[in-house]
């Protein structure tokens, strides 16, 4: 737990220094979240190891709501060094803004996900709410009701196809993610005498509109768009992340017509330690959707079965911006996986765990 506190508590307060006294910080928060991150991953060896799955960790949900409420007092921090009364030079502030970015996409966006698996109602609303404050809060009913569901198949907007470029998924998965969610909650609630203000769309259109609304009669324009920027910023990371996790991985038609059960072998995985650490082992993505229940730090990882990406996962989401390259490193692998016999392991547990 040391390690996903440190990882993640550092950039929060790196922020903070951008925001409160400018100068070297806005630079120093932007670095380490992008060149620092990759250099510890990939110059500094550390095994990757398993801790027990049967584990509990009862810190690991603490750090989870710290970081959860963390996330509003930094999008207050953000806006207001963007389009307040900051001192902040113009360079500043964008630097600001992006490293506000980085820090929902990569931080906030692994917390809320964590959050809304939850059994806690609390918890769950929390990840909602942050969400929510991203202009993207039906991503929590498409994640749960559509895609752990229907991941690998084409009724998962959120599962990319082999061969599809990352702007067209986007396009695509941005519109019928919002659908697949609200029919989803719509089939949830059928035949049942319930309020529209229960409805969980509700609160994710209501505060979509309210919240940038409420920016604007604060800060004009500039609040206005300094929030939109780094709403879309952190959208578009989180769409890199399902984009990645999932490119082209299929789950097959049995004999008997069914698709076959979720394995392992239906998301792509990254090894690299600090960026795991960083996401809450968000790039442990198969056992994930194995075993949705298990706690973060207890996620399994097993490259005997599972893909396994060839760079860490921020490095791998920023190359899909770039589909000739993205297709150049992924296309052989993705067809090596494709071709390989897996033979997933017969116990629930994903991999034996380092001591």
């Amino acid at each position: 737990m040391r390690l996903f506190t440190l990882a993640t508590l550092t950039p929060a307060a790196l922020l903070a220094l951008a925001v409160w006294l400018g100068g070297i910080w806005p630079w120093v928060a932007v670095i380490y979240l992008t060149v620092l991150v990759f250099a510890l991953d990939r110059l500094i060896a550390v095994e990757a190891r398993n801790a027990d799955p049967a584990a509990e960790f009862p810190a690991a949900d603490t750090l989870l709501v710290g970081l959860g409420l963390l996330h509003f007092g930094l999008l207050a921090l953000a806006l207001w060094a963007v389009a307040g009364s900051s001192t902040l030079s113009t360079i500043e502030a964008a630097l600001t803004a992006i490293a506000a970015g980085l820090v929902f996409g990569q931080i906030s966006q692994p917390v809320a996900h964590e959050l809304i698996h939850r059994d806690a109602r609390a918890k769950r609303l929390l990840g909602r709410l942050i969400y929510t404050s991203l202009m993207v809060g039906h991503h929590a009913s498409a994640h749960l009701r559509v895609h752990h569901a229907h991941v690998g198949t084409s009724a998962d907007p959120n599962s990319a196809r082999a061969g599809e470029g990352f702007y067209r998924y986007a396009l695509r998965a941005t519109v019928q993610s919002f659908r697949a969610g609200l029919r989803a909650e719509n089939r949830l609630r059928a035949g049942q005498a319930r309020s529209l203000w229960r409805h969980p769309y509700t609160l994710y259109v209501a505060g979509g509109l309210a919240l940038p609304l409420a920016v604007a009669l604060w800060g004009g324009w500039p609040g206005l768009s300094a929030f939109v920027f780094i709403a879309l910023y952190a959208q578009t990371q989180i769409l890199m992340s399902d984009y990645v996790q999932h490119y082209g991985l299929r789950r097959r038609t049995l004999p008997n017509g069914r698709i076959e059960p979720v394995g392992p072998q239906h998301s792509w995985n990254a090894p690299h330690w600090f960026s795991s650490a960083l996401m809450l082992n968000a790039p442990r993505h198969s056992d994930h959707h194995v075993t949705p229940a298990r706690p973060y730090p207890a996620l399994q990882l097993d490259a005997g079965v599972m893909p396994v990406l060839p760079y860490p996962l921020p490095f791998m989401a920023s190359l899909a911006l770039f589909p000739p390259l993205w297709r150049k490193v992924m296309h052989r692998r993705l067809l090596q996986w494709q071709n390989a016999p897996v033979t997933p392991p017969a116990t629930g547990a994903i991999a034996t765990p380092g001591e």
